[in-house]
């Protein structure tokens, strides 16, 4: 698993309070070779390793991105799996539009803060721990949808051009980070449809072959990532390992 990293790499999971997220926190696990595997949820999550480090962190916020800064400490943080995401939101009526007159600005607003202004400044808050020389891989949550040469259907807007303005923080912090550490790469991942809460609504009408298990996912996204070389940093791939338009 991931062998361009050293024995003893440090992981970082952020959304593992989620599906994908959860799952890539116990497939760390189940290797022996990550030394710390630190998972930061909203809620409190735990697991019975005693390389497992909890951190209940609201990341949407500076306070909690300093407080994970400050936990890292500026150490070397070998890889880095960010699955926060957001398509519905029941409580605040988000839901994906189907037409120009289902937009609503501030759906539109919260859609873009959590899918694209997030992680742009989780990799901002943790420059520290991912510069320097050491191998770093940085992987993000994309969405197939989010892939304007591919978007043929149209709808879902908010979700759509959250995550192509997703895409472009990433390839664009990629160069960036670089020239940082040389040994760094960003990698945007499509995971497929995969049986999550995120994914709940929609199901019924995905076929029963293309509704992926997490634990399936969360193995093959951490697969992609390991193959990736650095020349391929700043791109997008699919669960599967094909190349997906920008």
């Amino acid at each position: 698993m991931l062998g361009q990293l050293p024995e003893g790499f440090t992981a970082l999971i952020t959304g593992a309070g989620g599906g994908i997220g959860a799952a890539v926190v116990d497939a760390l696990l189940a290797s022996p070779r990550p030394g710390r595997v630190i998972a930061v949820s909203r809620q409190p999550i735990s697991r019975n390793d005693g390389r497992f480090e909890g951190l209940a962190l609201d990341l949407a916020t500076p306070e909690g991105r300093a407080a994970l800064a400050h936990h890292l400490d500026g150490r070397p943080l070998h890889l880095l799996f960010n699955a926060i995401g957001l398509l519905h939101d029941e409580a605040q009526g988000i839901h994906p539009e189907k037409r120009l007159d289902d937009l609503d600005p501030q759906a539109l607003a919260h859609l873009f803060e959590i899918n694209a202004t997030l992680p742009a400044m989780l990799l901002q808050a943790l420059q520290p721990a991912l510069k320097g020389s050491h191998p770093a891989l940085v992987a993000s949550l994309s969405a197939r949808v989010g892939s304007i040469g591919d978007n043929r259907l149209g709808g879902w807007y908010g979700y759509r051009a959250s995550k192509a303005a997703h895409n472009m923080l990433m390839k664009t912090a990629a160069v960036e980070l670089r020239r940082l550490n040389p040994g760094l790469r960003v990698v945007c991942l499509h995971p497929g449809t995969t049986a999550t809460g995120l994914s709940r609504p929609f199901q019924a009408r995905v076929p029963e072959d293309k509704l992926f298990s997490p634990a399936f996912v969360a193995e093959r996204l951490l697969a992609v990532l390991g193959e990736r070389t650095p020349e391929e940093s700043g791109s997008f791939y699919d669960w599967a390992g094909e190349p997906v338009a920008w």
